[in-house]
């Protein structure tokens, strides 16, 4: 306080305080506040009126506080009272706790000891420690949660750094924003000639040939977006050595993160004694298109061939995209080769045509297998382009129309028309016979006819006798 403050209490000039008043600032400055006796019997009682436990306090009037207090705290307020009333310095404030009654948990209270003018009388300013206890407590709770959330992050980094070691091949790990390599494993450190700390912070490019490095990354990031498994060959910086990266993308912690698993040509087995080699070579650089789809018709994977017989730039714009939608009669050519193929396992050609979003329809075959793939049906189609010369299959003959030009001259125009409707009737039919593989539900769907108008058809045509396939 400063002196005039000291100087002003001292004058004399402050009225004396009502004891209305007083009780209303003594209770805005505390919870709580006891009148009690040098015996420590309480004589009065004042409560702040937002306090929440105003009956467990009014009830101890006349009472001793040290009947109201647990073991432990009847001890400590016994010492620190008579400390007071000794006149030992200035007391500091005790906390106590209040024990529970009615089913009350204990109230924690920290009081403060003050002399009034009454002889032996002794004021108690009581402040609630229940916030503070709960502050404490949420506080222990996030240190623990905190605690254990790094054992496990030393957990998870102590099995991340075990797999790392003990990877058979070359691992590096590169942050996509910056170019620099942030994880390494000692056989990539091997590989390299240089200490696994040299290499950690070090540009990616850098640890291979510069005449390489210019579109390195973009290389192996989209080899990683494409999905497929094809490494990407790639020479070792000041060594003449190819090595083959194959690249994963990932986010962590907000940031893309580029692992690239590392093999020698030694490493890898030879393609000649591979089928599984094998079969990759022939999907990536066969002339035919090969398209996998699931039973809903939905695109799995495709080759190059098939991306240029649509007009795709990537695999990841058909990936999902429904396959009927790229042929001519649309889920009818899709149900038609897939029932064929639920039938006998495969169908050798069906003949059809197909286009992309921009690109012009293309008359095509196509040979469909089915198989099972993790408890799933999975259709393989095979699909070849078919030229000019190598003529249409299934496709009626002429005859019917060469009738109807001999009809020119001999008969009236009525007469003609509905010859000439009748032939191309047939034809029509006999066309999406062939195409179904005598299916008739399929051929009637087909034509946009019911079943029973597409029999009544084949009566009137005569060929209701064919070997039917429904």
């Amino acid at each position: 306080m400063t002196p005039r403050g000291t100087k002003y209490w001292k004058s004399g000039d402050i009225p004396l305080i009502g004891p209305d008043i007083l009780g209303h600032i003594l209770t805005a400055v505390a919870d709580v506040g006891l009148v009690i006796s040098d015996t420590g019997k309480i004589l009065s009682v004042l409560v702040n009126p937002a306090f929440g436990d105003r009956g467990r306090f009014e009830a101890l009037d006349g009472s001793d506080v040290a009947d109201s207090l647990n073991s432990e705290s009847r001890i400590k307020f016994a010492k620190r009272l008579a400390a007071f009333l000794t006149g030992e310095g200035d007391v500091r404030p005790i906390e106590v706790n209040h024990t529970g009654t009615g089913g009350r948990r204990e109230l924690p209270v920290r009081y403060s000891f003050h002399r009034i003018g009454t002889a032996g009388a002794i004021l108690l300013l009581g402040r609630d420690l229940r916030p503070v206890a709960e502050m404490q407590q949420q506080l222990v709770s996030a240190q623990m949660a905190l605690e254990r959330d790094y054992e496990a992050h030393r957990d998870y980094e102590m099995r991340f750094r075990v797999l790392l070691d003990n990877a058979p091949g070359g691992v590096l790990m590169m942050t996509m924003q910056t170019g620099l390599v942030t994880e390494a494993n000692p056989a990539a450190a091997d590989l390299f000639g240089k200490p696994r700390d040299v290499i950690l912070g070090q540009p990616m490019l850098a640890l291979f040939d510069a005449r390489q490095g210019a579109n390195l990354i973009d290389r192996l990031t989209t080899q990683a977006l494409s999905g497929t498994l094809a490494p990407v060959p790639v020479d070792l910086k000041g060594r003449e050595q190819t090595v083959l990266l194959r690249p994963t993308i990932f986010r962590a912690a907000g940031e893309r993160i580029l692992l690239c698993h590392i093999e020698t040509r030694e490493t890898v087995e030879p393609s000649g004694d591979s089928l599984d080699q094998n079969l990759r070579g022939l999907y990536a650089q066969g002339p035919d298109s090969i398209v996998f789809a699931g039973a809903d018709g939905d695109i799995l994977s495709a080759n190059d061939s098939f991306l240029n017989l649509i007009g795709a730039a990537h695999d990841v714009s058909v990936r999902g995209q429904p396959l009927p939608d790229m042929l001519q009669r649309g889920f009818v050519d899709f149900k038609v080769m897939t029932e064929n193929a639920n039938q006998t396992g495969r169908l050798r050609a069906y003949a059809t045509r197909i286009a992309g979003d921009y690109g012009s329809p293309r008359d095509v075959e196509v040979a469909v297998t089915r198989f099972q793939a993790d408890h799933a049906p999975v259709y393989a189609f095979v699909i070849r382009e078919v030229g000019a010369g190598d003529g249409g299959r299934g496709e009626p003959r002429d005859d019917g129309l060469g009738s109807v030009k001999e009809l020119v001259g001999s008969a009236t125009l009525k007469d003609i028309v509905s010859e000439t409707t009748n032939v191309v009737e047939k034809m029509c039919i006999e066309t999406a016979i062939a195409l179904t593989m005598n299916n008739r539900v399929a051929a009637a769907e087909m034509l946009g006819l019911s079943r029973q108008s597409l029999y009544v058809k084949l009566r009137k045509f005569g060929l209701i006798d064919r070997e039917t396939n429904d």
